[in-house]
């Protein structure tokens, strides 16, 4: 029961540890979504949204409309490739975490959070350092009324008001666990194994169990990620978004991987031990042969 009880736990303190020690802790997260910055999905939403941005704020004429469109997502998407961008995507991703941070430990309000005890509100990540940047390419690349167009903030959202009031409430549980929910399945698979009459057995019961927690944290990621991208907002890029999800779940689906290998080989370990050992034991000589009755001449 120990055992059984220890495997249920491990998925869940793995999703926790991952939340708390990697998404919310700001030098990890910020390593995480760094690669984002050249990932081309990401880029090319970034340019259109960019793009949008700029574009809402001009008042041009029909003529001039479509060229300016072009220009502007090409000026767009040729910064989102430059060291600057990689520069003002730290700078935007780390404001925005520590925003989300604020928002759901009820700090402060801050760029794009929610105050501490009302409403919360959407966090979003401000792309007006980029529009600046575009817009200074318009000029050098002398675009007409480039020069005029106002950098208004162009906003992505990050989080919704009601994904981070759903956060705010399981949030300090979810860092309680984060630290007791491994320690605690360590604990119980181990108690379970020590009081166990047949030891070689719960731990072959243990390695399964590990198997089959690592295959439920494995399905959790993966339904997760259905979840969120049949779900999207309609001006939100599916290929941008996967590539977000798929990276900031990296150290998850890994270790599913190593949850999965390590239960399946102390099982196989275990089992193939046992096996070996009851062979071990078995009689190495023949059983003797009855001895014959004398018969009636003999006597």
């Amino acid at each position: 029961m120990l055992t059984l009880l220890a495997c249920l736990l491990a998925p869940v303190g793995a999703l926790a540890a991952w939340a708390t020690y990697e998404i919310a802790d700001r030098g990890r997260y910020e390593r995480v979504v760094a690669p984002l910055a050249a990932d081309p999905d990401v880029r090319e939403a970034l340019a259109d949204a960019v793009a949008a941005g700029i574009l809402r704020e001009v008042r041009v004429g029909p003529p001039l409309r479509e060229p300016l469109r072009d220009f502007t997502h090409d000026a767009a998407r040729s910064f989102t490739q430059t060291k600057a961008f990689r520069t003002a995507w730290h700078a935007a991703n780390r404001a925005a975490h520590d925003a989300v941070l604020r928002a759901v430990r009820g700090g402060g309000s801050g760029a794009g959070g929610g105050g501490g005890g009302g409403e919360p509100r959407p966090v979003t990540l401000d792309l007006a350092p980029v529009g600046e940047r575009v817009k200074r390419q318009l000029v050098r690349d002398h675009v007409p009324f480039a020069h005029r167009i106002p950098v208004a903030h162009t906003e992505v959202e990050v989080l919704s008001a009601v994904e981070l009031s759903q956060l705010r409430k399981g949030y300090h549980v979810l860092e309680v666990a984060a630290f007791w929910l491994p320690v605690g399945a360590l604990v119980l698979a181990a108690g379970g194994i020590l009081i166990a009459t047949r030891r070689r057995r719960a731990v072959c019961a243990a390695g399964l169990g590990t198997a089959l927690g690592g295959a439920l944290l494995g399905l959790s990621v993966a339904l997760g990620r259905h979840l969120t991208l049949t779900d999207l907002p309609p001006d939100v890029s599916p290929a941008a978004a996967t590539a977000v999800y798929d990276t900031l779940t990296t150290t998850l689906r890994t270790v599913t991987w190593a949850l999965l290998t390590l239960g399946l080989t102390v099982a196989a370990t275990a089992w193939l031990t046992g096996r070996s050992e009851r062979h071990r034991q078995a009689p190495a000589t023949p059983p003797p042969t009855p001895t014959e009755k004398p018969t009636q001449a003999q006597a």
